[in-house]
Order: structure tokens, then sequence, then C-alpha cells
């Protein structure tokens, strides 16, 4: 089997099993990389050694964080290659994952916080920003959310997070009177819970994203804000007011609580303020 038709097969395969569209563009990128580093080989005439070589030579341009993703897909593609029987070993299980060490969350401050909310100008923008930071969703569950999966009655949501695993989200008082203010003045059909401002359909990604740096820049915050920051400040929030972990793990749909342990790192500041004042 060639490297291109494994990678066909292993994409359909991915796709049944239920992950994400983000996570399989990811991969089809690695893939493509992949093939372009070895041409169209046949699967079994890779060896140990040479995606070895592969990643010492993608180690000279790459992060430790992006060369520990291409590892995965790498060893994901090869498992699932033995494990169909395309291969008659796995020249990858023997290759260690690279140490990235254990980076904290970038969160916002309350302060940083208040900055992008004023900056916030129409009820899309508002409810927007509200709906991310409330209810600590990964922008693709919010991308993907339509109106019907709204209970006003709690103030909750059900979302599809990773996996294509529901869960339950909740957001407060202040997302619930902008999320009426905005949905109120729509006048499309769309069922998605975010539309674009023209020709309204689905909002995108990229466009959510294009929206908060919007707002950013009008807070004039010197950071380069992104959404899964609000979702870092949202935990970190959580953990400070004394939520436990493992409420925090389920609200936010981790699947292991070691995803979750590293908010707890972001305390130290907290910490080191209650030091300063009862010390």
């Amino acid at each position: 089997m060639l490297l291109s038709q494994a990678w066909e097969t292993y994409e359909s395969d991915k796709r049944i099993e239920g992950f994400s569209p983000q996570t399989l563009k990811a991969y089809k990128l690695q893939s493509s990389l992949l093939i372009r580093f070895f041409n169209d080989v046949q699967l079994d005439t890779i060896t140990t050694d040479q995606l070895k070589a592969y990643l010492a030579k993608s180690s000279e341009s790459l992060k430790p964080a992006s060369l520990a993703h291409r590892n995965r897909f790498m060893k994901s593609l090869f498992r699932w290659s033995h494990e169909e029987g395309h291969i008659p070993k796995n020249p990858a299980a023997k290759i260690k994952e690279p140490k990235t060490g254990k980076r904290i969350p970038k969160f916002l401050t309350e302060m940083e916080i208040e900055h992008l909310r004023e900056a916030c100008c129409s009820p899309m923008e508002k409810a927007l920003f509200e709906f991310m930071f409330s209810t600590g969703c990964r922008i693709g569950e919010i991308v993907s959310l339509d109106k019907n999966r709204i209970n006003w009655s709690n103030r909750s949501a059900i979302v599809r997070g990773k996996g294509d695993k529901e869960r339950e989200v909740y957001f407060n008082i202040r997302c619930d009177i902008w999320l009426r203010r905005y949905l109120d003045q729509r006048q499309d059909c769309n069922p998605a819970i975010f539309v674009t401002e023209r020709y309204p359909h689905q909002m995108s990604i990229a466009q959510m994203r294009y929206i908060i740096k919007r707002i950013s820049g009008r807070a004039r915050i010197n950071k380069n804000i992104h959404p899964h920051q609000l979702r870092h400040s949202y935990a970190t929030h959580l953990l400070n007011i004394g939520a436990p972990l493992e409420a925090i793990q389920s609200l936010l749909g981790h699947e292991k609580s070691e995803t979750t342990r590293i908010y707890a790192q972001v305390s130290g500041s907290l910490r080191q303020e209650l030091y300063k004042k009862y010390f």
C-alpha cells in the first residue's frame, strides 16, 4: 500500500470514529509533509531509522509542541496501519514522544476581561464574547452550535466537543441578556447561534477569531488575544474562586485529568498574592 493510499483509508476510518474536522485538517497537512519527505513510497519500506531522521530534520525548524504534534500523527498512522494489517510491523512503535515541557496556559486578568468587554460594539460582539468567556467552550464547539441546543430556562447549552462527545455547558446572566438581544435582532432563518454579518450563514472559526482580534484591537491590550485564551481565563477564574479540578475538568470537557491539572500551576500567582496579604 502506498503512503497516500494509507492516508486516505486512515482518514476515512478516523472520520467514522468521530475525529473533528479540525483534527483531520491538521493531520492532512502532516500527511502531505510526510509524503513530501519520503515520496509516495510503499508503506512497508519505511524504517524506524528513516522516521527518526524525518523527526530530526523537522526539529531544526519546529517548536517542541509542533514537533510533538507531528510525532503523534506519525505514530497514530503507523500504529493504525499495523493494526489493520497493512504492514507486518510498526516502525514507529519504539519512537518516543519528544519532551515539550509543561507550559502554563496564558490567561487574561480580570482587568483585561473588562477592557475587552467594554470594547465590544454590537450585540453580536457582546454575545459572542460573553458566550466564549462564560462557557469556556472551544471555538469549534461554538461554531457548530445551533440555536435549538440552548436551554434558556437554566441558561445552558448542549455542545459537541472532541471525539463527537456531547456535554452541557452553562452561561451567566450577562451572557443571557446579550445573547437574547442578538438573536432577537436577527432577521435570518439560519439555525446557527452565530452567523456572519453580511449574507448570514454559519460563522466560521476564522471569522470568529477575526472578531475577537477586532475587539482586542479596540481594547488596546498589549497581548496577542485569541479565543482559546478566553477558555484558559474561564478555567483560571473557576480555579481561583475555589472550584475543584474535577468540576473544571467536566465543564471543559477534558477526557484526562492531567490536561486540567496544568491549570493548578496558574494559581501560583494567586498564592503569591495571598502570601503578601496575610504574611
